[in-house]
């Protein structure tokens, strides 16, 4: 069976944080009509400064699909709400809230009771249990992952997901749409922390253990990775992207449901706990301010 390469006309989004905006990003530069849904005016406007950003500079780097596309025309497209029920007329919506299973399934469900029989449900989430999300919903078959990768404008990977009661017809489908965004499907069935979390933290908790235990520098222990694999980016400064709290809450799902392989070291909960979470909080395991 060939894949199906024409996206949804209208395509929405559930959360626009940096995830979230990256996903509605990729979906504009295709040619959808895109709604986002934020759960306040502020956040909808930040949302909406997080997007037009990304839109200007693929515009400015000239990857909009040719010269006469402006940053105005594709933005013309994006529509921002507060309101669940906005999601009606959408042939697919995607899942971008915090990776908290209670927020996970009471988002999906809200946003499910307002779309068409037919429409597709799917969850960004990078490590929590497809099935057993589905397993909450009305309409399971029409669920799938759509795992997009940090960030998203330059990431070329997007995990495609099967619950157990994903309709199979509906993996092919999203296998096109992810070649329609120019991007490459991988296809995994459920499992704790898909393929790519699950190796990703693995990688990423060893880097810890050894700037813990005074192997080496954070520094060099990304330099080996990126000059020795040819990781495009070192372990630590992917955690620093992606967040150190994000990383601490996967790792500790992983724990819980894979084993003590995946126990969080003790330098990643302290910094936690000191606020040091990152790129977005200015520092982590790099200094980024």
């Amino acid at each position: 069976m060939s894949t199906v390469k024409t996206l949804p006309a209208r395509v929405g989004v559930l959360g626009g944080g940096r995830m979230g905006a990256g996903i509605a990003h990729a979906f504009l530069m295709a040619g959808c009509e895109v709604l986002v849904v934020e759960r306040d005016l502020d956040a909808v406007g930040s949302a909406h400064i997080r997007v037009e950003l990304a839109v200007a500079k693929s515009v400015e780097m000239g990857v909009a699909g040719g010269p006469d596309v402006t940053t105005a025309g594709i933005v013309k497209r994006l529509k921002l709400s507060t309101d669940y029920s906005h999601f009606a007329p959408c042939e697919l919506v995607v899942e971008a809230v915090p990776e908290i299973w209670d927020l996970k399934v009471s988002s999906l469900q809200g946003v499910e009771k307002h779309l068409a029989a037919d429409a597709v449900l799917a969850s960004n989430t990078s490590s929590l249990s497809m099935s057993g999300l589905a397993a909450e919903l009305a309409r399971p078959q029409n669920f799938i992952g759509l795992h997009f990768f940090n960030p998203v404008p330059a990431s070329t990977l997007i995990e495609v997901v099967m619950a157990k009661q994903t309709a199979p017809d509906l993996v092919t489908t999203a296998k096109g749409w992810v070649e329609a965004l120019g991007k490459t499907a991988v296809v995994v069935n459920d499992a704790p922390g898909f393929a790519s979390s699950r190796l990703g933290v693995a990688i990423a908790l060893e880097a810890m253990r050894m700037v813990e235990e005074g192997v080496a520098s954070a520094e060099d222990i990304d330099a080996a990775m990126v000059l020795g694999y040819k990781h495009p980016t070192g372990p630590l400064r992917t955690t620093d992207i992606v967040g150190l709290d994000v990383r601490l809450g996967i790792a500790e799902y992983l724990q819980s449901t894979l084993g003590e392989r995946f126990a969080p070291p003790q330098i990643l909960r302290d910094k936690v706990a000191r606020g040091e979470l990152g790129r977005k909080s200015g520092k982590g395991f790099f200094d980024w301010a």
